[in-house]
């Protein structure tokens, strides 16, 4: 028996597989979390420079710049990282969090994101095994990562992921995956405008902005992955954990109530919820009231 027929005959070893897996993967959405921002503001400001025909002196000594070129280094004194140096978790503890080269710190961010990415990995592997489900739901995993810590950090939700994360969904339930395609178009809809509702609402009542649009575009997506028989579980869940989360903010970092916190790590945290217990928080609550 190889190696293959040993992980696809044995759950452990698959989801142990698979969540190994997810902290490589997590090593990579730490570079799409601080690389996509960067890059798309380069976009913009390039198509800005376009539009108002201004010439830009340095671009042709500009070098490429993406996901992949050029190579990770430390942003103190520059010190490429070696593949050693890059190694999920291991390579964090191994080197004391701090750079070989000067010694600055490496945020615990970093390898908080890998464990994490690993762990939700191996819960899909868990929850959907060796199927195509696994699959998908680890790509939808991988998105709400990154979505999530953009949004922290710039406090925007990149159109480009949250359009993949929408589709993704979509092509999903194309066959009747989670829910029925009708179901997920409705699902898609309902998401958009239900919000996009609130937030016309709020502006009209109080003069301010209470989200972004792109939050409208990430409950979008969550509808079409889970149906709009999700939609009102998802919000609630957010909402508490937005509450929670968000009050522990502004008393830990001591800010005022008028600081502007994103909502799409809420969202993704409620739709991870969804996606392991949702059926299973539904049912409990049809059976409590009696409906089931």
């Amino acid at each position: 028996m190889n190696f293959l027929e040993y992980i696809a005959n044995n759950p452990v070893a698959f989801t142990i597989s698979i969540g190994v897996f997810g902290l490589f993967i997590g090593s990579f959405l730490n570079v799409v979390i601080h690389r996509f921002p960067i890059m798309l503001d380069k976009e913009w400001k390039q198509m800005a420079r376009e539009m108002l025909s201004i010439e830009n002196p340095e671009e042709s000594d500009q070098k490429p710049y993406n996901l992949v070129v050029a190579r990770s280094a430390c942003p103190k004194c520059n010190h490429q990282i070696t593949w050693y140096e890059n190694i999920p978790v291991i390579s964090y503890l191994f080197l004391g969090g701090k750079c070989s080269n000067c010694k600055t710190p490496i945020s615990i961010r970093y390898p908080l994101i890998e464990i994490l990415t690993g762990l939700l990995f191996a819960a899909c592997a868990a929850s959907f095994g060796m199927t195509v489900f696994t699959f998908w739901t680890c790509l939808m995993v991988s998105l709400l990562i990154s979505l999530s810590m953009i949004d922290v950090d710039t406090q925007l939700l990149p159109d480009p992921m949250v359009y993949i994360l929408l589709w993704l969904g979509l092509f999903v339930n194309l066959p009747a995956g989670f829910v029925s395609l009708p179901d997920a178009v409705i699902g898609a809809l309902a998401g958009y405008l239900s919000l996009w509702s609130f937030y016309w609402l709020f502006k009209l009542l109080t003069g301010k902005e209470g989200m972004g649009y792109g939050d409208f575009k990430l409950f979008a997506a969550l509808g079409a992955w889970f149906g709009w028989q999700s939609l009102l579980l998802i919000i609630l869940l957010s909402s508490v954990a937005g509450a929670v989360i968000g009050i522990a903010f502004l008393l830990i970092k001591s800010k005022d109530r008028n600081t502007t916190i994103p909502f799409g790590p809420y969202l993704a945290i409620a739709g991870l919820v969804y996606l392991f217990y949702g059926r299973d928080i539904i049912n409990y609550y049809m059976q409590s009231v009696g409906l089931a």
